[in-house]
């Protein structure tokens, strides 16, 4: 989803994104590939069936951006969006749209600001206000923007960790950027030459202190996660085995905190049905209560 920062006068008028002649938006979204030929403003529709939106920061018209108030910005309504339309990613055309929302400057490329699991990413203006910049610069990050919306592919162990009182071992997580917190089974990407058994036991002796020594249980739930993590975007197929221990007591053995993990802790069920924090995957306590049954 692209996000421009306002509509101009021109763009108004039309009842069109984008739709001053001298603004490059449609000229670089098809050279960069987004779309098979260069659309017109008026066609801003066509962008749907290609898997393309296209939506504003700011709804007040203005002369030029400079003339918008704080106010004017609603990010509210673009997280809505977010969680309700899921885009793998918005691309904000333009430092200041990025700047109005999130009251924060910029780079131009990844941020590793997310809004749940849509990524967002920095372009260059493609207002002609924005002429000292060239088209052959402007379309360099339209193009990086075009790979790096292709997710990196991942394998994933995880461990469905229940001890003898029938507790679930999770890790919290805590975004660096927004704050976002949730909570999610021990484990993580499996290393090139690793087995899945290796990499659940160094995983589990990092995150919780706890050394495999009887053999893991079967793969009992699988599922394909794409999420941005780091300024990237990861695909990552994860599998989940069950991991039974009759108590352990947690202790990592490494510094978690570079990696996002604020704290581990043993859940009941009850617990999980009750809490109004996220919990990962969904429908985690219903294939717990299943297989501790």
């Amino acid at each position: 989803m692209f996000c421009g920062i306002n509509p101009g006068r021109v763009s108004a008028a039309a009842a069109a994104h984008f739709a001053n002649p001298r603004n490059d938006f449609w000229r670089l979204l098809h050279d960069a590939g987004f779309t098979p030929r260069r659309f017109e403003p008026a066609e801003q529709f066509s962008l749907l069936p290609l898997g393309l939106g296209v939506t504003n920061a700011a709804f007040r018209t203005t002369p030029g951006s400079a003339d918008l108030r704080q106010g004017d910005f609603d990010v509210t309504r673009l997280e809505r969006i977010a969680r309700e339309l899921g885009p793998r990613a918005v691309a904000f055309v333009g430092k200041e749209a990025y700047r109005g929302l999130f009251r924060e400057r910029a780079e131009l490329g990844p941020q590793l600001r997310t809004i749940g699991t849509t990524a967002l990413f920095v372009l260059p203006s493609t207002s002609p206000a924005n002429a000292a910049v060239p088209y052959g610069e402007r379309l360099r990050w339209f193009a990086a923007l075009r790979d790096w919306i292709v997710p990196v592919e991942r394998q994933a162990v995880r461990a469905l960790v229940v001890d003898a009182r029938r507790r679930l071992l999770l890790v919290r997580f805590e975004h660096p950027v927004s704050g976002q917190s949730w909570w999610a089974t021990p484990g993580g990407g499996v290393d090139d030459g690793e087995s899945d058994r290796q990499a659940l036991e160094r995983e589990l002796r990092e995150e919780a202190g706890l050394e495999l020594v009887d053999p893991i249980g079967p793969v009992v739930f699988e599922r394909d996660h794409t999420f941005p993590w780091g300024g990237r975007i990861l695909r990552q197929h994860e599998r989940f085995y069950l991991v039974q221990v009759v108590r352990h007591e947690v202790a990592p053995t490494i510094d978690l905190r570079p990696e996002g993990v604020t704290g581990l802790h043993w859940w009941t069920l009850a617990e999980l049905d009750a809490t109004s924090e996220t919990v990962v995957p969904p429908g985690l306590t219903g294939l717990v209560g299943r297989l501790s049954n």
